[in-house]
């Protein structure tokens, strides 16, 4: 006999993924959707032209972070970097600093690996199929699939948030986004469409596009959906429902002191240690405590003498981190921890990784008066987005 332990009180079951139907007439749905990409799609830049190595790095920039933010530094990343080999050729302060803006900065690092990969294993050519792009660091399915089948046209399918919330609503099925149940059913669904399609790239990129456009969460567009024909969901009036969201993940409060010490020669920055956020990044002398420390307490063991200037919540996606930024009236003293800071010259910090948070401490202290292009694009998209940077 089994012992079942009962739910939380106002908590739903799980969805048994193993019932959700299927979706209906797949030769159908990817046809229309094929039609529809045509005349649909956006004009964005890593479409025109397309590359393996070009599809590599807008789908590694487009992993969790919005579409209008990777536009403003696809091109300008792919200029400095224009192939695998110049990529792997560059050290990895460059790198990070050339992802300035768009935030996760271990994407960029493994972005950095899979190039040095393709160089070694591949003579400098990004694979063409899906398993060999998934033997490259950092390179998931969705990646390797996304790549193989839109660039080179092979029959696999590919799941996302995106492509998993089209297909929950066209067959009605109640999943849970992030359930991996739901993201079984959906990698099966993708690929009986992917099977029954004219053209696996225009289906695959389709599916993302309407998810991305049109099927929206909360309240999609039906009225300009090329499937609306054939969605379950919108026939039994529960496409807003369907799927259910993705539970929020747990999240921490960090309190962080930084100090800000500019003179007429620059302004000190510190390496970050290598690992945890901004890991290996550079940024002002900043001390990190709790939710519960007094932040100019904190201030204090690094410096005699400050003033506060200005305090900000930056939002990642796991942890708020509240900066409370004090200016320097006296020396610094050196976290050992770190390293020897450096003096970085005022004309010179674009050449240096910074996040997102140091840039904006530095300008509330008065320090800067310019930040990168990325910088001031995730910043008009305003200060509640999680950029994780």
């Amino acid at each position: 006999m089994s012992i079942r332990t009962p739910l939380p009180p106002g908590s739903d079951p799980p969805p048994d993924a193993g019932s959700f139907g299927p979706v209906s007439d797949p030769k159908g749905v990817s046809e229309a959707l094929e039609a529809w990409f045509r005349v649909a799609a956006r004009p964005l830049p890593w479409r025109n032209p397309r590359s393996g190595y070009r599809a590599l790095v807008s789908e590694v920039m487009l992993q969790q972070t919005q579409v209008s933010r990777v536009i403003d530094s696809f091109e300008r990343f792919v200029a400095r970097f224009p192939e695998p080999a110049a990529l792997a050729a560059a050290p990895e302060p460059e790198v990070l600093a050339a992802w300035q803006g768009l935030g996760y900065y271990r994407r960029a690092r493994l972005l950095h690996a899979a190039a040095r990969a393709i160089v070694e294993r591949h003579g400098g050519e990004v694979p063409s199929s899906a398993a060999e792009l998934e033997s490259l660091p950092g390179i998931g399915r969705y990646t390797a699939a996304a790549i193989a089948s839109i660039v080179h046209g092979e029959r696999v399918p590919l799941v996302d948030g995106n492509v998993t919330r089209v297909l929950c609503r066209l067959a009605g099925a109640p999943g849970r986004m992030g359930d991996p149940a739901t993201e079984r059913w959906a990698w099966r669904e993708a690929g009986s469409l992917v099977q029954a399609c004219t053209s696996p790239a225009v289906t695959n990129e389709a599916l993302m596009e309407l998810g991305a456009t049109v099927c929206v969460p909360g309240t999609p567009d039906c009225a300009r959906c090329p499937v609306a024909h054939a969605c379950a969901a919108r026939a039994a009036g529960r496409q807003a429902e369907v799927p259910l969201p993705k539970r929020p993940a747990r999240r921490r409060t960090l309190r962080w002191a930084v100090l800000v010490d500019a003179d007429v020669h620059g302004i000190l920055l510190e390496r970050r240690p290598a690992r945890g956020l901004w890991a290996s990044m550079m940024q002002p002398p900043t001390v990190e405590g709790t939710e519960r420390d007094d932040p100019a307490a904190l201030a204090r063991t690094r410096c005699e003498r400050f003033e506060a200037v200005a305090s900000f919540v930056h939002v990642t996606s796991h942890r708020d981190v509240e900066f409370w930024v004090f200016r320097a009236n006296s020396p610094v003293s050196p976290d050992p921890a770190l390293g020897p800071p450096v003096r970085a010259a005022h004309g010179a910090l674009g050449g240096h990784a910074l996040s997102n948070a140091a840039w904006r401490a530095l300008e509330s202290a008065g320090a800067v008066v310019r930040t990168p292009p990325a910088t001031r694009a995730a910043r008009r998209a305003g200060p509640s987005a999680s950029t994780g940077s």
